[in-house]
């Protein structure tokens, strides 16, 4: 009986080191296993985490704080433009027409401005004027002034000034396009308030052509403004007078210049590279 029960405790502790082996591997497995899909959780968090961060500054399809800044940077040059625009196109200071002083009446004299929508006439003083100019004015002296709209787009008339007659086709075409230039102005600023407001870079190419129509336009209006004064002048040769173009017309010409500046920089943020670097490839990109 004795051997028996030390032959099967014999038989037992020769067993339990497999056993306990077996059970120590199984654990090392259980936590090998379980190592690996944690590592794996862990790289899959990090993916996840990794991507909401991107999607947080720069969305797949949208734009980086740093593109951001740079379309605005570039919308203030383009609403300087357009505050000079609204300045220019409102006033009636585009061209002031002055006769000799020698044809004075009374120690007055007659000095015009007009603009696209209205016209001016003021009686200013000669002892008032430079002895050394010949003609009378400059528009911006005191005096009465009388200003009235034109008729070009509501009866068809045409203006008289000093006994000369404007052309109101030059007149009408002048202010046509600068109307459409406003409207342009107006959808290129929607175009990219929405490409801000939303982080949608797609508003920035439709708005890089609204602003360079509206300079080309409003540029476009300055030319043939000036062509309706010199159909003016031809009209009649009766009265000399002296023009010249006031300063309205140098804020609608800076407004231009701006408008197509604006419109280039938007056109150049919406290509989808960089010119400079496609110009000037770094070196050591290349090496």
């Amino acid at each position: 009986m004795w051997s028996t029960f030390y032959h099967q405790d014999e038989e037992r502790g020769t067993a339990g080191p497999g056993i306990q082996g077996g059970a120590k591997a199984a654990m090392a497995g259980g936590f090998g296993a379980g190592g690996v899909r944690g590592h794996k959780g862990h790289k899959r968090r990090a993916h996840v985490s990794t991507s909401s961060t991107t999607a947080g500054g720069t969305d797949e399809g949208g734009m980086s704080d740093r593109q951001e800044s740079k379309i605005k940077l570039a919308f203030f040059v383009a609403i300087v433009g357009i505050v000079l625009s609204v300045l220019g196109v409102g006033t009636e200071f585009w061209v002031e027409l002055a006769p000799p002083k020698s044809l004075s009446v009374n120690n007055t004299c007659l000095v015009a401005h007009y603009g696209l929508w209205k016209s001016c006439t003021k009686a200013v003083w000669v002892a008032d004027v430079d002895p050394e100019r010949e003609s009378c004015g400059p528009a911006d002296m005191p005096g009465e002034s009388n200003c009235t709209f034109f008729k070009f787009f509501t009866t068809g008339e045409n203006a008289v000034l000093f006994q000369k007659t404007t052309d109101k086709k030059l007149s009408q075409a002048s202010g046509l396009l600068a109307i459409c230039s406003l409207f342009m102005m107006v959808m290129g600023a929607v175009c990219i308030s929405m490409a801000i407001s939303k982080r949608v870079p797609f508003f920035v190419k439709p708005a890089s052509v609204c602003f360079t129509l509206s300079g080309i336009l409003i540029l476009l209006s300055v030319i043939i403004f000036h062509q309706s004064v010199l159909a003016l002048l031809a009209s009649d040769h009766t009265v000399p007078l002296h023009h010249e173009l006031s300063w309205s017309v140098s804020c609608v010409t800076c407004a231009g210049t701006l408008l197509l500046i604006g419109g280039i920089l938007f056109l150049i943020l919406a290509l989808p590279y960089s010119p400079w670097q496609k110009c000037m490839p770094n070196k050591d990109a290349e090496r």
